[in-house]
């Protein structure tokens, strides 16, 4: 195991996502945070079929800070009930998992 992680999130609004990836990465709780194109999302909610656009954001985090990670997402995200999901990384290259745990300490 790399002792990484990738959170998925997805938020209402570009301007959202950069505003909550922005902080993440700032207080070290991520290294990274990918911010994809909008994508169109349907789902049930409340009993209903439901359609929107969203922002998917990926970030890229050690192990050790996943679960404060999804905390702090789920404080700072508008939606009551946001998806908000870790995948962890089974390999990675070397040079970059050291990038991740060193810039998640304000270095990298």
């Amino acid at each position: 195991m790399s002792g990484l992680v990738t959170v998925y999130a997805v938020f209402a609004s570009g301007e959202e996502a950069e505003r909550v990836a922005r902080a993440l990465v700032a207080d070290g709780l991520a290294a990274c945070a990918n911010i994809l194109g909008p994508c169109r999302s349907i789902f049930r909610w409340e009993g209903r079929l439901e359609e929107t656009e969203e922002v998917p954001v990926l970030f890229k985090a050690a192990e050790t800070n996943a679960a404060r990670l999804v905390e702090e997402i789920a404080a700072r995200h508008s939606y009551e009930v946001p998806a908000v999901t870790v995948w962890k990384i089974d390999r990675a290259l070397d040079a970059y998992t050291r990038w991740v745990h060193l810039a998640q300490k304000g270095g990298g």
